[in-house]
Formats: structure tokens, C-alpha cells, sequence
């Protein structure tokens, strides 16, 4: 069995005590062992025992909250908010893709700055002070070069709106709808 199969088919299964059994190594794991698998690159799913519902992206979200709530957060109140307003709004799926692709962009540009997608400069991995002293020197390039991507970024979600009322208006245009009047203001 080549390991390709053989991490694509690890299974983890968590128990209603929200133990978490990984049935590859037939024992029982914690969040930060499954938060290794993920920073090692391994393909796991996460299942409930009982019912065998995909419990991932729980698992992965529980992780992030962790992450968040010690140490040095990765997202301010303010974009968490921004986030929460998305969910329910007609603009939910355009920006799960939106965030998605400018995560994707941003590992990229990292893999292309660390020599590797697995590793750094030579095959040898990028430890957190390597990368720290990385971006030290190439902060000020890596910034200006974000600041475009983001700026790009920017305009092409704009547009994209634009688009979408643009259609908006020309699809619902055509139907007999009153024109809004304003309410009339109370005395």
C-alpha cells in the first residue's frame, strides 16, 4: 500500500466521552496531535463513532479556537465580527471562496520565498525562527508585494459585486415592481 493510500485513508474517530481514537495507530489522540497531522500534511477524516457524521471541520474550527484564545491571535475581534456578518448574507459563498483563494495565494508566495512546498532552501525545513528571521529582512518586499496582491484583490471583489448588481438590476428590471417611495416621517 503506497502512503498516499495510506494517509488518505486514516480515520479518527471520536467518542461521545469526545475522546479522539485514531485508528491508524490504534490509540488514542489528543486536539494537539490532530493539529500536528494538519502541520504535517497528512490526510485524515474525523468521524463520530456512533454515527459516522464527518466531524473534520469541528475538529480543524476547535483547533483554530485553541490557537486563537493562546498565544498571539491571528484575527482581531474586528475581522471575527466582519466574518460572523457573512454567514446568512447573499455574499456567504463569494467570500468563502474570496478567503479561501487568498490563503491558497498567500501559501503560494511563501513556497516561492521558502524554496519548497515542503520545506525551505535545500529541501531543509523552515523552522519558526528561520522563517521569523526570513521576513525580517524581506518584511518591507513581502509587505509591498501582499499590499498589491491585496490592493488587486480588492478591486477584483468590487468588480465582482458590481457584476452581480449589475445582473441584479437587469434580470429584476424587467419585472412590474413599483418604484420604493420613503415612508413618511412621524409627527
Amino acid at each position: 500500500m503506497s502512503s498516499t493510500k495510506k494517509n488518505a485513508d486514516r480515520l479518527i474517530k471520536k467518542y461521545p466521552n469526545r475522546r479522539l481514537y485514531d485508528t491508524q495507530t490504534s490509540s488514542y489522540i489528543t486536539l494537539t496531535d490532530v493539529k500536528q497531522l494538519v502541520l504535517d500534511n497528512e490526510q485524515f477524516t474525523v468521524v463520530d463513532a456512533k454515527t459516522n457524521e464527518d466531524l473534520s471541520r469541528s475538529i480543524l474550527l476547535q483547533i483554530i479556537l485553541e490557537e486563537e484564545a493562546s498565544g498571539v491571535p491571528m484575527f482581531s475581534t474586528d475581522v471575527l465580527a466582519q466574518i460572523i456578518r457573512f454567514y446568512g448574507h447573499a455574499m456567504q459563498g463569494m467570500m468563502g471562496s474570496y478567503l479561501e483563494k487568498n490563503v491558497q495565494a498567500f501559501t503560494d508566495i511563501q513556497r516561492k520565498f521558502t524554496g519548497s512546498a515542503v520545506g525551505g532552501l535545500d529541501g531543509k525545513a523552515f523552522s519558526p525562527e528561520m522563517w521569523t528571521q526570513f521576513m525580517n529582512v524581506q518584511g518591507p518586499m513581502m509587505q509591498g508585494m501582499m499590499n498589491n496582491y491585496i490592493d488587486q484583490s480588492k478591486s477584483l471583489f468590487v468588480q465582482m459585486q458590481e457584476q452581480m448588481q449589475s445582473q441584479s438590476k437587469n434580470l429584476f428590471g424587467t419585472f412590474p415592481f413599483a418604484a420604493g417611495t420613503a415612508p413618511a416621517e412621524k409627527k
